[in-house]
Parts: structure tokens; sequence; C-alpha cells
């Protein structure tokens, strides 16, 4: 199977309401919903528009052609995104990543056949030859560690498909805040599995320290809290640093993961 370039396709009010249809029936529809592109988060169809407006190459990559066609839709939704190719299996999309420049990848993490059919060998691989590329991760697996393994590869969003599209456009506008996106669904599972050995982990932190790490996952540098909460940044840099010990927390992404579980962001 080959990748397949094409140019930026516009879709009418027309085609999202066949697109709806056609999801309507498929046997998947339920679990990745198709919402009308109007309906999509609003915050994000802006993001790409404040500041820098020069289009966003995407490659979609997912066997079942169905879900291309969801995200897809999305994609056409918000603007200066271009998709410069699609790809069905993991030689199409290393294929397509070979011969087409990316400024962000959406990729299913199952593909069958070839030898990176391994989800994880095929995200390790993409990492070491794509450093720099923003990869976001859509899955239907459930296991804790298999996230968590996900999550170590690099990837910048892991989306659960059952949370419904409108979290794509989710995802992209926190990675251009430079943040990470993780479905709740899977933040409740990886606070369960890898990050916390007992449920009042909370309990351990100081009133600063709780403090801190919700304003560092809600986004803000921190310089920026030190400046907030009136203290220097060497004592919020140190109050973070604690906390992450305390919880055995060893990177961004895991405080970050840490937080949503425990809705510590608002």
């Amino acid at each position: 199977m080959t990748a397949t370039p094409f140019k930026e396709r516009v879709f009418t009010d027309d085609s999202l309401r066949s697109s709806n249809s056609t999801l309507a029936s498929h046997p998947t529809s339920s679990r990745l919903s198709l919402k009308a592109g109007r309906d999509l988060n609003q915050t994000a169809r802006s993001f790409f528009s404040d500041g820098d407006r020069t289009n966003k190459r995407v490659i979609i990559a997912d066997d079942h052609p169905i879900v291309r066609a969801v995200v897809r839709t999305v994609l056409n939704g918000l603007p200066n995104m271009s998709i410069v190719s699609e790809a069905d299996s993991p030689e199409a999309l290393l294929s397509a990543l070979h011969q087409v420049p990316a400024d962000l990848l959406i990729t299913d993490f199952s593909m069958p056949g070839g030898q990176c059919a391994d989800g994880l060998a095929l995200l390790r691989r993409i990492r070491r030859l794509h450093l720099d590329l923003p990869v976001i991760v859509l899955t239907m697996m459930t296991n804790a560690d298999v996230l968590g393994s996900i999550l170590k590869t690099g990837v910048r969003g892991l989306i659960d498909k059952s949370a419904g599209v409108t979290e794509i456009s989710q995802a992209i506008h926190a990675i251009s805040l430079g943040r990470h996106h993780i479905s709740a669904t899977f933040g409740q599972r990886l606070l369960q599995g890898h990050f916390v050995a007992e449920a009042s982990a909370l309990a351990r932190l100081s009133p600063r320290e709780i403090e801190v790490l919700r304003l560092f996952a809600s986004g803000m540098t921190v310089t920026l809290i030190a400046q907030r909460l009136s203290r220097s940044v060497k004592t919020v840099s140190r109050q973070k640093i604690c906390a992450m010990q305390k919880l055995g927390i060893e990177s961004d992404r895991e405080l970050y993961a840490f937080a949503q579980a425990n809705n510590m962001i608002y």
C-alpha cells in the first residue's frame, strides 16, 4: 500500500452532511462520532489564525478509511491546515514522512501489515527519524502500561477514539501552545496504573506544591507562576521538583496526566 498525497480539500455543507450520513451507518461510528464542522471547538478554530498564518502540513494515518474521513473533516474545519498525505499502513506512513514535509502527524496506534505493525516500534522509529515532528496518536487501547509506553515515545497528543472528534481540535490547540493533550479517560488509567501508588497521592503534597502543579499543568511557565504567586523562580522550581519527586513523576507529560486525572486543571 502507498501513501496518497493530495491538495488541501474544502468540505461544503453538503459534503459534511454526506460524511455524517456515512459515519452514522459505519460500525465504528459510535466510537468516533463526527459532529458538524461548524460545531467544532471555536477556540481551536482560531488558534492558528492568531499570529501564525502559515499553513500547517498534516499527514493522517489510519487503516480504516472512515476514521481518516473523520479526521480529514475536522482538519478542513480548522484554519491554516493543509492535509498533504494520507496513509493506511505503517509502510505507507513511513514512505509519506520520507517524501512529504509535515508539521503534524495524526496516526492510529495499531495498523496491521509489514515489519512495523507493532505500534510502539513504529512510534519509536518515527521519533528517531523525525525528532521535532509533533505526533497525535488515536487509539482504542485502554491498558495503562501500553498508554504509558506510548507517551514515553514522545508523542504530544494521546486521544481515546471513543471520546469524539472534538478532542482532535483540542489536541492541536494544546500543541500550538507548547502543551500535551491526553484524553481524560486515559489520564485516569495512567494515574491508576503508573503514576500514583496510593489513592491519597495529593495528601503527600503541601498546599503550595499543589498550587504550583495546578498552574504549571494549566500551561503557565515557572517564571509566570512565580510572578503570579509573588515567589521567586527558584522557590517555585524547587516546589515543582519536590512535588514530582513525592509523586514519583519523572516528566512534564506524566505531570500533566496526573493533574488531568485529579481534576487539577480548570
